[in-house]
């Protein structure tokens, strides 16, 4: 089973150590020590957790949609060029970039502070993972 210490959990789902280790004290995470004595908690039990923190997919009376992929953030840039502007989201702890027209900036009506989502269609997503 797969296990993480206290800062890598904080870091993979994006909260403070502190709420890892409350977590882990109230028992909502399962925890132990590892072989040299530091606190981990167990993957299994961490990846439940992302769950139950996760917003629902979509909001009651919202649109359906068929993408799954869906980053809510905060807007921290945006560049116009011409007919095309960039805008980047911070989504937890991922960037997001999108590429767009310049019209369809100003329909969204997106500055640097906007909450925006990412919603991503994909026919190719790759997933990399530590070796063992």
């Amino acid at each position: 089973m797969t296990h993480f210490r206290i800062g890598e959990a904080a870091a993979l789902i994006g909260v403070s150590d502190d709420t890892i280790r409350r977590w882990a004290g109230d028992g909502r995470l399962d925890a132990g020590p590892d072989d040299g004595g530091r606190q981990t908690v167990t993957g299994a039990s961490l990846a439940r957790r992302a769950l139950e923190l996760a917003p629902p997919a979509a909001e009651p009376g919202a649109l359906r949609r068929s993408a799954r992929n869906r980053f809510t953030g905060i807007v921290t840039a945006v560049q116009r060029e011409g007919l095309v502007a960039q805008v980047e989201l911070q989504c937890g702890p991922n960037r997001v970039v999108s590429l767009m027209t310049a019209e369809a900036l100003d329909d969204l009506a997106l500055e640097v502070g906007s909450r925006a989502a990412a919603i991503v269609k994909a026919t190719t997503v790759i997933i990399e993972a530590e070796r063992r």
